[in-house]
């Protein structure tokens, strides 16, 4: 199918693999094609295989899920990356999203709630929980980028806004009637501008500015 989200499962334990391929594989949309039991298996299968989505454990031996994130970007891997996690603790989860991941979720979630998630973070929404979402936008208020809205062109505010609302960059530039390129030096520069890391804290940095949709 087409529309088949391919999804690849980091978690070192089989236990939490078997059971999140066992529910997967009834979706009629989503595909598990493959596993790994650490962080540099998972960024290793993940060049091979080309996952969509990724959900990645934080805690592994060897190389954890937030190194892993860093590699995945340095590679500029285009899979979105959903923490399933057991750890709510700020410390543990903010560093993952500040590396890249699309959200989080816990290992206790409703099966069917999983499914919606990998699908949201495939469409290019960020899930966030509201205390992590809370401390997130805490931390940006003092953050360098905190008072230079005015910097931004028109343009850029309006790229800005559609990165908060979840677009991908194609989809920002047909609804902008842009290329891709140009949309991508746009995010660059609001980055930049803002001196700001991701698309993630460049959506936190919208809903705080009152740029989102």
């Amino acid at each position: 199918m087409a529309d088949t989200i391919k999804v690849l499962l980091v978690d070192d334990h089989q236990v939490v693999r078997r059971g999140l391929r066992t529910f997967l594989e009834v979706q009629d949309d989503i595909e598990v094609v493959g596993e790994a039991a650490d962080g540099a298996e998972g960024v290793a299968l993940a060049a091979e295989l080309q996952p969509d989505v990724i959900l990645m454990d934080v805690r592994m031996p060897g190389m954890d899920g937030v190194e892993a994130l860093r590699r995945l970007h340095e590679l500029d891997h285009r899979a979105r990356v959903l923490i399933v996690t057991s750890f709510t603790e700020q410390r543990t989860v903010i560093p993952a999203l500040r590396a890249g991941a699309a959200g989080y979720v816990y290992k206790d979630i409703d099966p069917d709630a999983l499914a919606g998630a990998i699908r949201s973070v495939h469409a290019g929404h960020v899930l966030l929980q509201a205390e992590v979402a809370g401390a997130l936008l805490s931390q940006e208020e003092n953050a360098p980028g905190a008072g230079r809205a005015g910097s931004l062109t028109e343009r850029e505010r309006e790229v800005l806004g559609l990165i908060a609302d979840g677009r991908a960059n194609r989809e920002i530039a047909r609804a902008l009637v842009l290329s891709e390129k140009t949309v991508k030096t746009h995010v660059s520069n609001i980055l930049m501008k803002l001196d700001l890391a991701d698309r993630t804290q460049a959506a936190l940095w919208a809903v705080r500015h009152g740029l989102s949709g």
